[in-house]
């Protein structure tokens, strides 16, 4: 997620170099035609066309901002849940007979935030998950198809093991049950994002009618703006590609992306109050780097 307050002018122009120098050479070739060719473009009804295309990209960009934040909200649920699970580990389990279960119920929810990370940014999983797990628990949760929920499910089998050791009362054990179901709400949440993209018609029809109103947008105004031609259409084409372009990198929260949702940031954030909560060192929150919290 960009958090720089003044946006990165060479990340900008890395990013829209291309599009806008094709827009700029069509929009030359058109004038230079204009003037050359003993031919003239008809008047084209520009703003009614503009207008639609305006509310066209308009409608997209929000539900693509829709979607971004609805990962942004799954996230902070999944962070207090996890805060939640923590503070009832701690209350609930009596010490020093359930201290290492304790303990290894709340680096278990550490475990399972950075594994789901890894799965919706569709990333290897790695010491962040492997170094809060046992050894001989590395191979059975992470060797399923969705190696978070098989985090989740291990998590509950140890609540209930406490309950059968007489730690845990049911109210209790239903208790926490119900974090683990708020938890695995948000993972279903966040992964029918990651598995449902926009409509077919939400992605190809915008950047179809946007591509053919550059195209058109010359030849109407070169009438009127004559020599100017090129830099007016270009400012006003870059207008619509910009919009365009904010859908696209919207569309995807988890896209691992400079856009999408500052899920490394989160899991730190989970794991310094998961890691405090029994009285263990935790590291440092993730800062921006480059203007980019990761």
């Amino acid at each position: 997620m960009i958090v720089d307050a003044v946006p990165n002018m060479r990340r900008l122009a890395a990013e829209v170099w291309k599009p806008l120098t094709a827009l700029f050479v069509w929009d030359c070739v058109v004038t230079i035609a204009y003037y050359w060719l003993p031919f003239r473009a008809p008047s084209l009804p520009l703003t009614l066309f503009g207008s639609a295309l305006a509310l066209f990209l308009g409608f997209r960009s929000n539900s693509a901002y829709q979607r971004w934040w609805e990962g942004r909200v799954l996230w902070g649920a999944m962070i207090n849940a996890s805060r939640s699970l923590a503070r009832a580990t701690r209350n609930f389990l009596p010490d020093p007979q359930a201290r290492d279960l304790k303990r290894e119920i709340v680096k278990r929810q550490i475990a399972y935030v950075n594994a789901l990370r890894c799965q919706l940014r569709r990333l290897p999983i790695g010491e962040d998950v492997t170094g809060f797990l046992h050894e001989e628990d590395r191979g059975k949760a992470l060797a399923r198809t969705n190696p978070a929920n098989g985090l989740l499910d291990s998590t509950g089998r140890r609540i209930d093991l406490a309950r059968q050791e007489g730690w845990l009362d049911t109210i209790q054990q239903s208790q926490m049950e119900r974090v683990l179901v708020d938890i695995a709400n948000a993972q279903g949440g966040m992964e029918r994002l990651k598995n449902t993209p926009l409509p077919f018609q939400y992605r190809f029809l915008p950047t179809l009618f946007t591509h053919l109103f550059c195209i058109l947008l010359p030849v109407g105004l070169v009438e009127t703006l004559g020599f100017a031609t090129p830099l007016g259409s270009t400012v006003a084409g870059a207008m619509f590609v910009a919009v365009l372009r904010i859908g696209d990198d919207l569309t995807d929260p988890f896209a691992n992306s400079v856009h999408d949702v500052p899920l490394s940031a989160m899991c730190r954030t989970i794991e310094i109050d998961l890691l405090q909560s029994i009285g263990h060192p935790a590291p440092e929150p993730l800062a921006p780097v480059r203007g980019i919290l990761w």
